[in-house]
């Protein structure tokens, strides 16, 4: 039994007319009266009684009649979720954030355009380090990242990257520092003696190794007040006077009473943010998004910008 025989039958139901029926169906009368017998041949019990001047439904075709229109409405149903499937309009996808990748202005207008005009795609986000969000993509269990670092770190084989944003480092002090008083960019020089809140080392962003190296770069052994894991325990501790720190320029936007930034002059002082996903296992949602990510970061979302990083 074939999904036709249910239309052919629901035609003929409605017409009650062979000729009528074959015409709407834009075939010929013989083989719809063919097929509609081979329905009822495969049932076991007549659909129709015919005579030459009418068609009736008997009392088996009476009743199966909206059983095959929902059949059909289900059919349609069911094609129409897996072309709005293909193109990207339902589903779910997970994706891995950092702390800092909401600040960035392509990540936030990405995710509110595609909450808009993706409404049925359920997305979720979830916030994990650079290293476990690239081992989460190479899996599958994400199907894409942001991760943020100094420098793009080794990445699985058919994981690629694509750059989104650079930040230049900010100063982070407490407001009544005296650093925080000056008008100019200030040196990494002028921290020699400055007590500092480092993050971690081996988490995984490489911002412990590329503060460490800033302090090298100036001729000077940083004293490391207090090592952390997470963004709000570094600002409270600036702001609690234990020490200074640095971050993102877009973190700026995080207001912590007491806590001020200022402008690092040091080179090599930024932070980038790259888009990671996995070329075999990109759903049609996730292909929409980052496309959405790449048209807010300025980039033609074409193959030539998904190619893996060498």
């Amino acid at each position: 039994m074939e999904i036709r025989h249910f239309r052919y039958f629901v035609h003929v139901a409605e017409e009650l007319h062979f000729g009528r029926a074959a015409k709407r169906l834009g075939v010929s009368q013989p083989p719809l009266s063919q097929q509609i017998q081979v329905l009822e041949n495969e049932i076991g019990a007549r659909l129709f009684e015919r005579t030459n001047r009418r068609v009736e439904l008997t009392e088996v075709g009476r009743l199966f009649l909206p059983e095959a229109r929902a059949v059909l409405e289900q059919a349609a149903h069911a094609v129409a979720v897996a072309r709005r499937a293909h193109r990207g309009e339902i589903g779910e996808m997970t994706i891995g954030i950092t702390a800092s990748a909401p600040f960035t202005g392509a990540v936030s207008k990405a995710i509110l355009e595609f909450r808009h005009g993706y409404p049925d795609v359920r997305l979720t986000m979830n916030e994990m380090p650079s290293p476990s969000q690239i081992q989460e993509v190479a899996a599958g269990s994400l199907q894409a990242g942001f991760i943020r670092g100094a420098q793009l770190p080794d990445l699985p084989a058919g994981v690629s990257a694509t750059e989104i944003h650079e930040d230049l480092l900010v100063l982070v002090l407490r407001e009544d520092h005296p650093l925080a008083q000056t008008g100019k960019p200030i040196s990494m020089k002028q921290l020699k003696d400055e007590p500092f809140v480092f993050y971690a080392r081996g988490l995984g962003a490489g911002f412990h190794e590329q503060l460490l190296a800033l302090c090298h770069a100036a001729g000077f052994e940083p004293k490391i007040a207090q090592e952390v894991h997470e963004l709000s325990t570094l600002l409270g501790l600036v702001a609690a006077g234990l020490g200074i720190t640095t971050v993102a320029a877009s973190l700026q936007a995080l207001r912590v009473e007491h806590v001020v930034y200022r402008p690092l002059d040091a080179p090599g002082a930024s932070a980038k943010m790259w888009l990671i996903h996995n070329e075999k296992k990109t759903s049609p949602s996730c292909k929409a998004f980052i496309k959405l990510v790449l048209q807010h970061h300025g980039q033609t979302a074409d193959s030539s910008v998904l190619l893996p990083v060498k």
